[in-house]
């Protein structure tokens, strides 16, 4: 793949899918930036658009929304614009995505895209989730450091997450078109050498604190209050207080009886991993019914929007979120997930045609319509 350096995916992941560091150098040869410096602070003046400057040196940060004069009033050096989720906002942004299906889709987080003036950077830190770092405009020296864990102190004089230490291990400079990856808790550190453009594609990696708290709740929904503790088999008791094993017990056994429903672990991790980055509104009303579907699709192509979270399961389509029950078959969701661009010419199904009317009206397609 020449994404990965003319090594195959599968190579990728043994030798470097969180284990090391890779430099591909020139990755992205020839794909222009889909935005320039000018769009991605127009998006970061948007109410709905998470935004941030850093200052580095001083390490200072500032969240958005922004006015134009905040960044007239900027040095010419020194300072970074971050902008989260630009591919919620931007299409030809989302379609980097399409690089990385060699990984499972709904591990794909969002495409955070940052403008940095020359020595612009947010500080050595590191990341809980694997990134893809790829610079599309401008120089930026990247400094790779230790495996850092829990117990790295960060400096406390920032709100910014900046190690107190960093030891450097290697050193590298993109250009336009390379990448970097960097696995979860390596220590990096990024500094811009000309103003440019470098585009993090980040991964949802939740940790056991958020999953035994959205599974428990996901449970707790799902729960019958006739469901309860039970001791049909108590002994009299000599210490009234005491928690006996027996108790202990019976409680592991009700927990184990939960986490061992792997349909309702499937159910619940679907709608978790495929939850949007921020809201997005859902027509109260449904825009189509199956046959005006039909009929719109005889004018107008049928795009996928990719800024769309998509999961499935045999049996369930898990959609930003939401599980819509479907009997169209495994290999057929398959089929619909991978689709761009859909014409009338579809397979003669009722399932998919049922399936493709509920997304179109929650907007996991749109109609490319004037």
């Amino acid at each position: 793949m020449k994404v990965l350096g003319g090594i195959s995916a599968q190579a990728f992941l043994n030798r470097y899918w969180q284990k090391s560091p890779y430099l591909v150098r020139q990755a992205f040869a020839g794909i222009p930036a889909p935005i320039d410096g000018d769009d991605l602070a127009g998006l970061a003046t948007e109410a709905d658009v998470e935004s941030r400057l850093v200052t580095a040196n001083s390490w200072q940060l500032r969240h958005g929304p922004f006015f134009e004069d905040d960044f007239a009033q900027l040095p010419e050096q020194d300072w970074t614009l971050l902008v989260q989720a630009v591919d919620q906002w931007i299409p030809e942004v989302a379609e980097l995505f399409e690089h990385f299906r060699f990984l499972p889709a709904w591990r794909l987080d969002d495409i955070m895209v940052s403008y940095a003036a020359p020595g612009g950077g947010v500080g050595p830190h590191f990341d809980q989730y694997d990134v893809f770092l790829i610079q599309m405009e401008g120089k930026r020296e990247w400094r790779i450091g230790q495996d850092c864990t829990e117990n790295d102190d960060c400096r406390e004089d920032t709100e910014l997450s900046i190690l107190s230490e960093f030891h450097e291990q290697e050193r590298w400079v993109l250009e336009p078109g390379d990448m970097l990856y960097i696995p979860p808790g390596v220590a990096h550190w990024g500094t811009a050498l000309t103003p440019g453009l470098t585009f993090s594609i980040g991964f949802r990696a939740p940790s056991t604190a958020e999953v035994l708290t959205d599974f428990s709740h996901y449970l707790a929904d799902k729960s019958s209050e006739f469901e309860r503790y039970q001791d049909a088999d108590l002994k009299e008791r000599q210490k009234p207080f005491a928690l006996m094993p027996a108790d202990i017990d019976r409680v592991q056994q009700m927990l184990q009886e939960v986490a061992g429903d792997r349909t309702a672990i499937a159910q619940w991790f679907g709608r978790y991993m495929t939850e949007p980055k921020y809201d997005r509104p859902v027509p109260e009303e449904p825009l189509f019914s199956q046959q005006e579907l039909i009929m719109e699709l005889e004018r107008h192509a049928l795009h996928r929007n990719l800024a769309s979270r998509l999961a499935y399961v045999p049996g369930t389509l898990f959609i930003n979120g939401e599980a819509l029950d479907t009997t169209l078959p495994e290999q057929d969701l398959e089929w619909l997930c991978q689709q761009k661009i859909l014409s009338s010419n579809l397979p003669d199904s009722k399932a998919l045609l049922a399936l493709l009317t509920e997304l179109v009206n929650r907007d996991a397609f749109y109609f490319d319509e004037p």
